[in-house]
């Protein structure tokens, strides 16, 4: 009895072995119409963001026959560089530039500043009506930008900060986007290493500085980043805060230049968007996967 038993379970494992190859293929074979479908979807999707970007940077190089010949013409039959020269001989690219470097870079340091201390009293102090605080900050983000527009130029007019410097920056320098992100990952640091560093005598500048900062580097670096490109990108604020050629920057700097060809030189006109979107570009090609390691950090937090 125990050698039949023995035999008719052998037997029985041989027969579930002998299944699972063809059960494993059928999964296969079930599951391969499905991700045939996803890689189309994925190919579709990274067609819709490449095709505009590339003909923008081929058409910033091809003569205008290029540009307006039908059907179109994918590739450039010669590199008209000249059209960068013209751009930037029709616009004062340069005073743009240098407007777009000074209001990103300052602006981003005090948004990031201001981000990290709030960030840093949410996640790590103890005072009244700390949650309901919180929950209205963070119900802002609900809100479009565009509801401030209107007081924040009446205030920075009363001021007489337009065609100024600390009326493009300081009416943006508050980011409930990016104190959530650096909140999110400051509430996820290890509590008995901040509190050994309070035990140790100090204080929470200190423990700001030389505990939570390090520890937090991976997000801060992602908010960073992000608002960086938000503002070099910003075009409504800019566009009703100045009025002279002098306080413009990049974004405006476009369209001024599109209104001086007249619509008529376009390879003139891809040249200068070339210059407003390549660095940023690189900017997110380089850290791309530090912003989307922040923002998954941000989402499971």
């Amino acid at each position: 009895m125990t050698a039949s038993a023995t035999s008719m379970s052998s037997r029985r494992r041989d027969a579930v072995r002998s299944a699972e190859p063809t059960q494993i293929h059928r999964r296969r074979k079930r599951r391969s119409p499905l991700r045939a479908v996803l890689y189309l979807f994925q190919a579709a999707a990274v067609a819709v963001f490449v095709i505009p970007i590339y003909w923008l940077f081929s058409s910033a190089v091809k003569p205008d026959s290029d540009i307006y010949t039908y059907p179109l013409q994918w590739i450039p039959t010669s590199l008209h560089l000249e059209n960068f020269l013209e751009a930037w001989r029709v616009a004062p690219f340069g005073r743009f530039f240098m407007n777009s470097i000074i209001t990103t870079g300052v602006g981003t340091a005090l948004e990031i500043t201001l981000a990290l201390l709030s960030a840093y009293a949410f996640a790590m102090v103890r005072f009244r009506w700390k949650t309901p605080v919180l929950l209205l900050i963070i119900g802002s983000m609900m809100l479009p930008g565009h509801v401030t527009l209107l007081v924040n130029y009446i205030t920075i007019g009363n001021l007489g900060w337009l065609n100024t410097y600390q009326g493009l920056i300081l009416p943006s320098i508050g980011s409930a986007f990016a104190m959530f992100l650096i909140y999110q990952q400051m509430r996820m640091l290890p509590k008995d290493v901040i509190d050994a560093a309070r035990i140790d005598g100090a204080g929470h500048v200190r423990r700001l500085v030389s505990v939570v900062l390090p520890m937090s580097r991976a997000m801060i670096v992602t908010a960073t980043l992000i608002t960086m490109t938000s503002k070099w990108n910003d075009f409504i604020w800019p566009l009703i805060s100045t009025s002279t050629t002098e306080m413009r920057t990049l974004p405006i700097g476009l369209l001024f230049l599109q209104d001086q060809e007249g619509g008529g030189d376009w390879g003139a006109v891809m040249a200068g968007a070339v210059t407003v979107v390549a660095p940023m570009l690189i900017l997110f090609f380089i850290a791309q996967k530090r912003i989307v390691g922040g923002l998954a950090g941000a989402v499971k937090g």
